[in-house]
């Protein structure tokens, strides 16, 4: 009997070192990866990220965030080996939407099959990619498209905003830059986390409303979509156009809110259940 329990003390923490082992997820990306561990700096409208939204119906991932404000893909792929990558079991990579609102080249699919260097979007995720096979070769990866975005207002500065995804920025689309992503993926037999297509995450509700001035009358107006993208906005004189009444899938037009983190977390858990270890 004494033999036959110890046996069973040896096995069952044997099941518990199992049970117990954490797997490393390695999070490249943006602002909207960087504000999960800064939500102060959403003037608190976001309670919690998708990062931290994953792990809590995941929790044998350790994340890991390597989000910058405002990065773009080429900038990511220049600062690469300063940033201080490591070694982990998972990588994501959520890019995009910064190259196409700065004008950054998307380049073509040839750049990156030829690592063609940073000059442009393909090259630089080619860059992105070898750094994260030289770290791990064995890593699983995890490609995710920008997000459609609507008229981006930071709630900290409103001289800092942009128009949103619904037209052109100098001749290139937003949508061009999730196909690279999507094409770059199935060409690597990488996890796609298709934000762009797939999330439900669109025009319509990205926010509920736009608070704008009248120009005939000088009255706020609440205008949906795509009303309030013919309406101008005054960021010298006007009030904040995103009241909390606004807020939907995102509370600034650009970033996600908890209820578009949460749309986000959901997408990565579906696909990051196939990857990690049974």
């Amino acid at each position: 009997m004494k033999i036959l329990f110890i046996f069973l003390i040896a096995g069952g923490l044997i099941i518990l070192a199992f049970s117990e082992k954490k797997v490393s997820w390695l999070a490249i990306g943006d602002s909207i990866t960087y504000l999960n561990d800064h939500t102060n700096e959403t003037g608190n409208r976001v309670t919690k990220g998708y990062l931290s939204r994953v792990v809590e119906k995941l929790p044998q991932l350790n994340y890991i965030n390597q989000g910058h404000n405002g990065w773009t893909v080429i900038r990511m792929a220049q600062q690469i080996e300063k940033i201080g990558l490591v070694k982990a079991d998972v990588y994501s990579v959520f890019l995009g939407t910064n190259d196409w609102w700065h004008s950054e080249r998307l380049g073509t699919f040839a750049d990156y099959q030829n690592d063609n260097g940073n000059q442009t979007v393909y090259g630089a995720y080619r860059i992105i990619i070898n750094k994260i096979r030289g770290l791990n070769p064995e890593a699983r990866v995890i490609l995710v498209t920008p997000m459609q975005r609507s008229d981006f207002v930071y709630i900290n500065n409103t001289k800092n905003n942009a128009y949103g995804s619904y037209k052109a920025k100098d001749g290139q689309q937003l949508a061009d830059f999730a196909k690279a992503v999507d094409t770059i993926a199935r060409y690597e037999k990488f996890e796609l986390v298709d934000l762009y297509n797939k999330s439900k995450i669109t025009q319509k509700n990205l926010v509920n409303f736009k608070r704008l001035k009248d120009p005939a009358t000088g009255q706020y107006k609440n205008y949906k979509y795509p009303g309030f993208t013919q309406m101008p906005f005054n960021p010298e004189s006007d009030e904040y156009p995103y009241p909390a009444e606004a807020i939907n899938m995102t509370y600034d037009g650009l970033h996600p809110s908890d209820r578009g983190n949460q749309r986000i977390a959901d997408l990565v858990i579906k696909v990051m259940k196939k990857v990690l270890p049974e």
